[in-house]
């Protein structure tokens, strides 16, 4: 039965079926092949229960207070604040693409939509800049994955609900190496930089302007602020700090800014609909696929399998590093962590590894998968935008993706980076 879930999940996938169909037609393949076909019946209760969750009503309320700040232009204000920290640096622009990407994680939590809104912004303007297509292009996918890192982050959430984890937990985990990632790629960009003589602007700076601006950015800035506040202080739990951030973010963009007009709002949620839906259906059909891979002992055979190989927890995260890899380059990261988390959480923590640790690494990892060929979304998108073949675009992205590679690696055996912010906060000990 084994071969044929794993044969049957292969056609169906190299057909270009989306995943959440894939492991729908696999659990309804296994069922019949097993004799089960009562067992029809309840798929579609296997499907509801599978989402009939709390904390992921925190994933359609984050991804709709992402799409209101969005819609409301704040990433202007964003880049204007950015531009004056770190704009007169050798290779100016690309820094501010990088910095604009740590604040805009606070407001969309996914990578997919940092790559698409600030790659049509920002790789235009570089190259009449005189920056190279490839490299504007290459700064703008990595610097991308640094959403899901710094709160608020849709793929903590995902994971937190399917391993039990602590979202808070995950969220506080993702501060500091969200931070490194960003400070990594700076300096792989100043490199390039000096070497290729990028512009250098000295800008001027009025004192008025950088208030102006300060002041601007903080109402986007404060969201992750709030969210994380919020939790910590135990006044609202993930899935009420999401609720919390699209009240802030309508207030925000129809009152205070004023740049969001009611009329919008229905597309903005319709938008928004269709984005949750996506990540829900992958949920209910991996619920199903889930009791399938269950019944027929996979998890317990690959655990066997690894726990074979060796018993060092130094050794074992290596190999769940490697794996996660692999896997992320081939699909995206939320079926990655629907379908693998549930496998090498036990067999990894069992070893002594802080379940948060592992957590976090297990995110991150996935996360780059994004920007690695041959099926990196954020590749795929910055494609599109300039116009670029995947060989070149993954050439130019070499340097970038060694820098993550290597903060994933620190993040991994240096444990304290990722802890130091829960173990403050009393969600590890």
């Amino acid at each position: 039965m084994t071969v044929l879930i794993l044969v049957v999940f292969a056609i169906v996938a190299l057909l270009g079926t989306p995943i959440a169909f894939c492991m729908g037609i696999v659990s309804l393949v296994s069922l019949l092949a097993m004799g089960k076909a009562f067992f029809l019946k309840l798929l579609a209760q296997k499907m509801i229960t599978g989402i009939d969750k709390f904390p992921l009503m925190a994933i359609p309320l984050f991804i709709l207070a992402g799409n209101i700040m969005n819609r409301a232009e704040l990433t202007k204000h964003l880049i204007t604040f950015a531009n004056f920290l770190v704009g007169r640096l050798r290779g100016g622009l690309a820094h501010v693409n990088i910095v604009t990407s740590i604040f805009f994680a606070g407001i969309t939590g996914v990578a997919v939509a940092d790559s698409s809104i600030l790659g049509s912004i920002f790789v235009p303007a570089m190259e009449k800049e005189g920056y190279d297509t490839d490299f504007s292009a290459a700064v703008t996918a990595s610097s991308s994955i640094i959403g899901p890192i710094i709160p608020p982050s849709v793929p903590f959430v995902l994971y937190g609900c399917t391993v039990g984890v602590s979202i808070g937990g995950l969220f506080l985990a993702g501060m500091i190496p969200g931070i490194l990632l960003g400070l990594s790629l700076m300096m792989v960009s100043y490199f390039i930089s000096k070497k290729r003589n990028y512009p250098l602007h000295h800008i001027p700076i009025s004192l008025r302007e950088f208030v102006i601006s300060l002041k601007n950015a903080a109402l986007a800035l404060i969201m992750p602020i709030l969210i994380l506040g919020g939790i910590l202080s135990g006044v609202f739990t993930p899935t009420e700090a999401a609720a919390v951030a699209v009240a802030y973010a309508l207030v925000v963009s129809l009152f205070i800014l004023r740049t969001l007009r009611i009329s919008e709002l229905p597309s903005i949620f319709v938008e928004s609909a269709i984005t949750a839906s996506i990540v829900l259906m992958l949920i209910s059909t991996a619920n199903i696929f889930g009791t399938i891979l269950t019944t027929q002992q996979i998890p317990q055979r690959v655990a066997h399998l690894l726990l074979s190989v060796t018993n060092n927890p130094w050794v074992m995260l290596l190999l769940a590093n490697i794996f996660l890899l692999i896997a992320g380059m081939f699909m995206a990261e939320s079926p990655n962590i629907i379908l693998l988390a549930p496998i090498l959480a036990p067999i990894v923590t069992s070893l002594g590894v802080h379940p948060l640790h592992f957590g976090f690494v297990s995110v991150l990892n996935l996360t780059i998968g994004l920007i690695t060929p041959p099926l990196g979304a954020c590749l795929f998108i910055l494609c599109g935008i300039s116009k670029l073949s995947l060989e070149q675009l993954a050439k130019a992205m070499l340097p970038f993706l060694v820098a993550e590679i290597a903060i994933l690696f620190m993040c991994t055996y240096l444990p304290a980076i990722p802890m130091f912010l829960p173990k403050l906060f009393g969600f590890a000990q």
